[in-house]
């Protein structure tokens, strides 16, 4: 699917400049979804500023979350449709688990809706912010392929993967198919 716009959609304090979707960013030119507030997430506002990010792409989209840019991005499709044509859903954190940060509005209960488009759900098998049955289920109700990633933590700078071409591999098996 050439011509589809990269949406880079980070989840809660952002993404710094050490984590995979900042290597993208540099690397491939992928657009970052800019948010008002990264500390403390406001569900309506962030699927608010996601709507605009993808009317303002006037082009097929794709999607790329990390944590709870998979929880918003689910959120933000049970309430609007548009031309997003794949997402690749990384790390999705569970806004119910017993280690999800209380800094956040609105985001519990997941959105659990089947994604109108196609997806993949890649997942750490050590992941503190959700378990990997708790992000197979995800993958589940949303209708998601489950790419479980092996043990990488929360797929964040801290996991040490630069770049991740892992992850750039799945994206690029997503678009192509």
């Amino acid at each position: 699917m050439s011509g589809a716009r990269v949406l880079l959609i980070p989840g809660l304090w952002n993404s710094g400049p050490e984590n995979w979707q900042s290597y993208w960013e540099r690397e491939h030119g992928y657009e970052r979804v800019q948010q008002r507030d990264w500390d403390r997430p406001d569900r309506r506002e962030w699927v608010e500023t996601l709507q605009k990010a993808i009317v303002a792409a006037a082009q097929p989209v794709v999607l790329v979350g990390h944590s709870l840019g998979c929880a918003l991005i689910a959120h933000w499709s049970a309430k609007y449709s548009g031309p997003i044509h794949r997402a690749l859903l990384v790390a999705p954190s569970d806004p119910e688990g017993p280690n999800y940060p209380d800094c956040t509005t609105g985001f519990a209960p997941m959105a659990r809706s089947r994604l109108p488009f196609p997806s993949i759900v890649a997942a750490s098998s050590d992941d503190i912010y959700v378990t990997p049955e708790r992000a197979q289920t995800f993958a589940h109700d949303w209708g998601s392929q489950f790419e479980p990633v092996g043990a990488l933590g929360h797929i964040n700078a801290d996991s040490k993967i630069g770049n991740w071409p892992q992850g750039h591999a799945l994206l690029q098996r997503l678009i192509e198919r």
